[in-house]
């Protein structure tokens, strides 16, 4: 890769709305990566920032960039 062209990483993002407002964002594929913002617009500028500088550490630390994996998502009932 040359220097100066960027690599777009993609990764799922999981988006949980707090008691208070606002939401925590998660992303499963990179570990301890969790962020917050006030409105999902804001939560998802606070996700795109924090992932770069995630890889940015990875980078610097010469260690492998997680690629994004297949996930699924279903809602299961159970009667209890």
């Amino acid at each position: 890769m040359k220097k100066g062209k960027k690599r777009v990483h993609e990764y799922i993002a999981f988006f949980e709305p707090n008691e208070d407002g606002g939401y925590t964002v998660n992303i499963p594929s990179l570990p301890g990566l969790v962020t917050e913002g006030k409105a999902l617009e804001h939560a998802r500028s606070m996700a795109k920032d924090a992932i770069q500088c995630y890889i940015q550490g990875l980078k610097k630390a010469k260690e492998t960039i997680p690629i994004e994996r297949e996930t699924a998502q279903a809602k299961i009932s159970a009667a209890a």
